[in-house]
């Protein structure tokens, strides 16, 4: 079965690929979908209906604390006034003017342990792994992943979390894991953090944390060790994985318990291998998940399923206009979901046709 994606808004944004095949994306419980894309040493701010209501300039813009690091994936506060780096060497609260709030340093992300620094802080060393950190719904915390001191630490990473207002760290989690990157997801019920650490060949490590007034409480995520994880709904139970490297999509109760998987969906070839799950996928809203898949694990075209979101049941293929779709997926939870056209360097956004 077909399902025709209805187009609802299209702005034209260089640069916006990031949006729906990385992590420069914040959706706020009560709040706005906001789109962080980094221009060279700043990061931008777009407020997404602003933007989409023709608004090309953004909200906020916060000038990069190192110069020349590019790794890391960023935050900003609820309300916009602050953002927080993920550095190399130290996560850093930064006002609009570029004023340092506060930081918290931690070792080095390069990957020789011990390797010498000149001393300049801005300095940038070799390699890209690097960490993530994620200021709370509330505002009130900043959850961050960080590598630990390799003279002092028994476990090479943790999971703190941070006092918004100065840095003091207010708990942690020892981390067993070596990590490439990193992302957080934060739940819409303002309680729950979730953390994915992506260790390449080594596979991926998946936590969630709750606040209990102002200490963390640490668990497992379950369901596996070895699983991306890549949504949650404000009006669903549940949140969705992909296995490392896309053998199946799974749908967890708030334990890690399987609910659902989806099952393996035919090539466009029916001579390849049954095609690959892609990280790209989430709620469209309460009962629809889309999702996509690849043929290969080098094949990034991509096509677009509409699933149910209590048992992962196929309910159709999505056909866009011609020339348009396709690619990764970034769903908004609203109803709508967005792609990215780079030969027209546009920001997409669609809905399932009415029907």
């Amino acid at each position: 079965m077909s399902i025709t994606a209805h187009p609802r808004d299209s702005v034209r944004l260089p640069g916006g690929a990031a949006l729906v095949d990385g992590s420069d994306f914040e959706i706020r419980r009560g709040g706005p979908s906001r789109a962080l894309l980094r221009r060279g040493d700043e990061l931008f701010v777009h407020d997404l209906r602003e933007l989409f209501a023709g608004e090309s300039a953004p909200a906020a813009v916060f000038p990069s604390p190192w110069p020349g690091w590019h790794g890391g994936v960023h935050s900003v506060s609820p309300d916009g006034t602050f953002a927080v780096f993920s550095g190399q060497r130290a996560v850093r609260a930064v006002a609009r003017d570029g004023r340092t709030l506060w930081e918290h340093p931690h070792a080095c992300w390069g990957p020789e342990l011990g390797h010498p620094h000149t001393g300049d802080a801005q300095q940038v060393c070799r390699g890209s792994e690097h960490g993530s950190c994620r200021v709370s719904d509330d505002g009130r915390f900043v959850w961050a992943h960080v590598v630990a001191d390799p003279e002092g630490d028994a476990d090479p990473e943790y999971w703190v979390v941070l006092d918004a207002r100065d840095g003091r760290e207010t708990g942690r989690l020892p981390l067993d894991s070596c990590a490439s990157g990193s992302h957080h997801l934060s739940h819409p019920d303002g309680v729950h953090m979730g953390l994915c650490v992506g260790m390449g060949q080594d596979g991926v490590l998946t936590r969630w944390a709750r606040l209990d007034g102002p200490r963390p409480v640490f668990r497992e995520a379950g369901g596996g060790e070895d699983r991306i994880l890549v949504d949650v709904h404000r009006d669903h139970p549940g949140f969705l994985t992909v296995e490392h490297y896309g053998e199946d999509l799974v749908l967890h109760a708030p334990d890690g318990t399987v609910l659902a998987e989806g099952a393996p969906l035919p090539p466009e070839d029916p001579d390849d291998d049954p095609a690959f799950w892609d990280y790209g996928c989430g709620f469209v809203d309460a009962d629809t998940v889309i999702a996509s898949t690849t043929d290969s694990d080098e094949d990034l075209a991509g096509r677009h399923w509409l699933l149910d979101a209590r048992t992962l049941r196929v309910r159709g293929t999505v056909a866009y206009p011609p020339g348009r779709g396709g690619g990764h997926v970034r769903p908004l939870g609203d109803g709508t979901w967005l792609t990215f056209d780079p030969a027209r360097e546009t920001l997409d956004r669609w809905a399932p046709e009415a029907g």
